[in-house]
């Protein structure tokens, strides 16, 4: 059967991504206070205040009493909340004398978090006394700092002339990723590949985030300790932009990760060696999965301006934001300061075989958007030139056949109903319809809907 399909890249937030963690790893982390914060930080309010009530709270609390807590018109909300705190074993359902069920507040989390919000306890590990830098660094060189290790990373996946500075261990993670693969008629040269295309029109934060997650399954691998990495990663994203760090009580492995984050723009650090570091913009918001993050709020000029005729004019001489238009647009001229391309039918077509979806172009559009084509603070792109290209999407929107197996000749409307239901219960149904009597299951839900109607 035909069902439409896309393909996107899922940059998982922070709960997304522990949620995936073995429950030992996770336990282990919840052994460092910035942790404990880090999670707290990016719960729902409501799972905020369920913490909060239950933070002093040593023993199970019926869950009955729970959901007392809150009324009846935020049922759905409170479910969230439960399901949250559940996924990512903040909390634990158990029963109490005589099977009363329960909710039982991870005593690790809670103490862990007790001393990350009131103080106390062991000093985080880059919180040694440090003395005054004489060449310390401002805010306006870390944000440039950053810029250019991160952009040498985003140029050498678009293959541009400036690919210079980029690490093996970069390259080793955007192959990883699938972001790059070796063509063997290149000489086994990494090439760029469908969710490549589509990283490079995601936004900054949500590069860095999907880079480091992407970076972190391959920590056992190098080596080293991955509880010990993201702890650090916690404790940078709480740290403050043009202050520096020290480096005494690191262990080996996390100093190894320190220099992995200096070469991707996360941290600056004078030298290897040097005995302090400065967290860049990149590093502050890395746990949070909020839009309106630090990183966004660093001031950047928008350069492009998209006329109703869709011509579009880049104002800018970097290659590598030329290269990004190049992806969708063709080039007509190029001068030193500026170029014009225009969007054509065929330019996007080429975008869509990249892998690169009508919304992420238009979402690349606003987000550099120049300020003459801002209004109130939000991008006007003509709505005639976003309509196309969706347009032109829709153009390739096709069906794409499903292996399925069919089940119809049903003697009654109740045996149809009771296959029909089954199959639904199962999340195997690909097409059904009642006046026919037909019902459509995939090939993996084939056989336990044969088995079900054969024990009838």
């Amino acid at each position: 059967m035909a069902r439409i399909q896309s393909r996107t890249i899922d940059a998982k937030n922070l709960h997304d991504y522990l949620k995936t963690l073995p429950q030992e790893i996770l336990d282990n982390l919840y052994n460092h206070p910035a942790t404990c914060l880090a999670v707290f930080r990016e719960l729902p309010a409501l799972a905020k205040q369920l913490i909060i009530r239950l933070i002093y709270i040593e023993q199970a609390i019926p869950q009955a009493v729970v959901a007392s807590w809150v009324t009846h018109h935020y049922h759905k909300q409170s479910k969230q909340a439960q399901e949250t705190l559940s996924g990512l074993r903040v909390w634990k359902e158990t029963s109490m004398p005589g099977g009363l069920k329960s909710w039982l507040l991870n005593p690790t989390f809670r103490s862990n978090l007790k001393m990350a919000l009131a103080g106390g306890g062991q000093p985080w590990t880059m919180s040694a006394y440090l003395e005054e830098d004489p060449r310390g660094r401002d805010v306006t060189f870390l944000d440039n700092y950053a810029a250019e290790r991160w952009e040498t990373v985003l140029h050498y996946m678009v293959a541009s002339s400036q690919q210079a500075g980029i690490s093996q261990d970069a390259v080793h993670t955007l192959l990883q990723a699938g972001l790059m693969a070796r063509d063997e008629q290149q000489n086994n040269a990494p090439v760029i590949t469908r969710s490549g295309f589509q990283f490079l029109l995601m936004d900054r934060s949500s590069q860095v985030w999907y880079f480091i997650l992407q970076y972190l399954n391959s920590v056992s691998a190098r080596g080293m300790n991955i509880v010990e990495c993201l702890s650090f990663l916690f404790q940078l994203s709480f740290s403050q932009l043009g202050k520096d760090y020290s480096t005494d009580g690191m262990s080996q492995g996390l100093l190894t990760f320190l220099q992995h984050l200096r070469e991707f723009g996360l941290v600056y650090q004078r030298r290897r060696t040097s005995g302090r570091f400065y967290p860049t913009r990149l590093a502050l918001n890395i746990a949070s999965g909020d839009t309106q993050s630090k990183l966004a709020a660093q001031p950047t000029d928008g350069y492009i301006i998209v006329e109703t005729n869709y011509r579009v004019y880049a104002y800018t001489d970097s290659s590598l934001q030329l290269a990004l238009i190049g992806l969708f647009a063709e080039m007509l001229f190029r001068f030193p300061d500026m170029c014009v391309a225009v969007i054509t039918r065929e330019s996007v077509r080429n975008a869509f075989r990249g892998g690169i979806t009508a919304s992420q172009i238009i979402r690349f559009l606003n987000m550099h958007a120049h300020p003459k084509m801002l209004k109130g603070g939000e991008s006007q792109l003509p709505t005639t030139v976003s309509d196309q290209i969706r347009l032109w999407e829709q153009e390739r929107d096709r069906f794409v056949f499903t292996e399925g197996v069919i089940y119809n000749q049903f003697l009654s409307h109740a045996d149809y109903e009771t296959v029909k239901n089954f199959a639904e219960q199962q999340d195997c149904v690909v097409w059904s319809s009642d006046t026919r009597r037909t019902v459509v299951v995939t090939q993996e839900g084939h056989n336990s809907v044969r088995r079900f109607w054969r024990q009838r």
